[in-house]
């Protein structure tokens, strides 16, 4: 009698690439890479979501297009890229946020814990430790960046907008420039200076950041559902995590004008500068103020960080399971 052949079953394919898949040596220099590829690309529309943010009302600038055209007429280049290096110190503290989302998602992994909620712990945790050692040089750059408002050729000079009272007129370059943004902090507000505006940071950012991952993660099964099985898995990821990005945008954007206000004039209270936006722009400029220009950053990054992060992900992933990813 003919021995009867039993097939053994393809391994299953894996989606979701954990933190002890991975060859750490290949994974960290390849995000940052990735990381630093993302932010100077789209750091224009960072710095026009911000000058749009701090500016009263529509003094400056009626939209994205408007803000794009008038800082490249007056500025150039240059103008849209204000502040860049400082800000792409966030780099490091990309490094620290991403290593303290997975560790956390690893640790609440050996516990009966969902993956939506495995998420939104570990993004809030990430946020609190990215934004305490991003937020001194977020603080310095946003200064630089909205001093395209004050010295835009045509513009009428707001000296809300120039805290510090730097010589706008003087010659500098831009590691001059940054030094003396730097030094006037600490002179008007000592070491706490640099941290101005940090509890409005983590207001804006654990919420933004905790709900981001998870319905990153909440998109993406609902859409491995309705998905056919061909289609591209990490297109699936990368249109969930877009998905993302505009729900959190679109729920946070009010915290997120209140940080960028404290940080860029350091004065009050977070009440203190909601209730003077509530004044100035009311219910609906208080909450679509940027918003436009934060929709387009928000989906441009999002798609473009989950691009990088997952394909790293997949390029980093340790020998033994590289046949069994599914892309």
């Amino acid at each position: 009698m003919a021995a009867t052949m039993v097939e053994t079953p393809p391994p299953q394919l894996i989606t979701n690439i954990e933190w002890e898949m991975m060859d750490k040596s290949k994974f960290f220099p390849l995000y940052t890479l990735s990381s630093f590829t993302v932010r100077c690309a789209l750091y224009p529309l960072t710095l026009i979501k911000t000058q749009i943010q701090v500016q009263r009302k529509r003094d400056a600038y009626k939209g994205i297009t408007d803000a794009f055209t008038k800082i490249y007429a007056n500025e150039g280049v240059s103008g849209l890229y204000r502040g860049f290096w400082l800000s792409s110190f966030q780099i490091i503290s990309g490094i620290f946020y991403i290593s303290t989302y997975e560790g956390v998602r690893h640790e609440l992994g050996k516990y009966d814990v969902s993956p939506k909620m495995k998420s939104f712990i570990g993004g809030g945790c990430a946020s609190i430790v990215g934004q305490t050692i991003i937020v001194p040089f977020d603080v310095l750059s946003q200064h630089l960046m909205v001093l395209g408002l004050v010295k835009g050729k045509g513009m009428t000079r707001n000296t809300q907008m120039n805290p510090l009272g730097l010589d706008l007129d003087k010659r500098m370059t831009k590691a001059a420039l940054a030094r003396e943004v730097a030094v006037r902090v600490y002179q008007l507000h000592g070491p706490l200076g640099y941290y101005r505006g940090y509890g409005a940071s983590l207001a804006a950012y654990v919420p933004n950041s905790a709900l981001w991952w998870a319905l990153y993660t909440a998109y993406q099964d609902e859409l491995l559902k309705i998905a056919p099985t061909w289609m591209s898995h990490l297109l699936i990821q990368c249109v969930a995590g877009t998905f993302g990005g505009f729900t959190t945008t679109i729920l946070t954007n009010p915290l997120d004008i209140v940080r960028a206000r404290l940080q860029v004039e350091g004065v009050g209270s977070m009440r203190q500068v909601f209730r003077s936006l509530w004044a100035e722009e009311g219910l609906v400029g208080l909450y679509l103020k940027g918003l436009s220009a934060r929709l387009v950053q928000s989906a441009c990054f999002s798609f473009s960080i989950i691009l990088g992060y997952e394909t790293i992900k997949r390029v980093a992933v340790s020998a033994e399971y590289r046949q069994r990813v599914r892309w």
